[in-house]
């Protein structure tokens, strides 16, 4: 039976950024789906309603499960779905490089009265870390980035970091497995390895460990 995905993209991007991806778990073996929405346009917890029904339809054309991958706050968005709708959860969540526990970097960006505009609606219940609670019933993986480069080397986010997000917000109460890779937190979209792990834990529930 085919394995099918949605892709979900994060802030300030669009399906495009996830294609790379999506042509590598193809080459896994799965059938992948996207899904796109203007990021800061409106509250994560609309963003779900709209998410909601997209994966409504992709079942109505006889699909039986579904996974999820999210990047950044994408991820974020999928907490909001699977909170409000965990029936249409009928699969694994892989979190990549998303901030469960509020981005750092979003909150010096809202404290600024010239920068907070950039953030839109995405701060509050989203990148604030204010998210409802993961659902018992829902299998998460949450990938983590510590090659810190770009925004965090400016900023100085304390701790390991992909550059944008620490590997400390990647946390989420409640998930099944969590791995830190040697990637940055766009870089983590093109990287063969996170490929790799995003499948293992879509096929068996957990990352991948080293032997040694």
């Amino acid at each position: 039976m085919t394995s099918h995905v949605l892709l979900v993209h994060g802030l300030y991007t669009g399906v495009w950024i996830m294609r790379s991806l999506g042509r590598k778990l193809e080459q896994q073996g799965f059938k992948v789906h996207y899904f796109g929405y203007r990021t800061t346009r409106q509250p994560l917890v609309q963003h779900a309603a709209v998410l909601a029904d997209e994966v409504m339809r992709l079942y109505g054309q006889n699909i039986e499960n579904l996974h999820f991958v999210g990047h950044s706050l994408g991820g974020l968005l999928l907490r909001h779905l699977a909170a409000a709708r965990p029936d249409l959860v009928r699969g694994g969540i892989v979190t990549v490089g998303t901030p469960h526990q509020g981005s750092s970097v979003a909150h010096r960006i809202y404290r600024s009265a010239y920068l907070s505009r950039l953030l839109g609606e995405t701060y509050h219940h989203g990148l604030d870390g204010n998210i409802p609670a993961l659902p018992q019933s829902i299998a998460l993986g949450s990938l983590a980035g510590n090659h810190a480069a770009g925004l965090g080397k400016v900023i100085g986010i304390k701790g390991e970091n992909d550059g944008t997000v620490g590997v400390e917000e990647t946390y989420c109460e409640g998930m099944q497995d969590h791995i830190v890779l040697p990637v940055t937190h766009t870089g983590m979209l093109f990287s063969t390895e996170v490929v790799a792990q995003v499948a293992a834990f879509l096929r068996n529930g957990h990352f991948i460990r080293s032997k040694s």
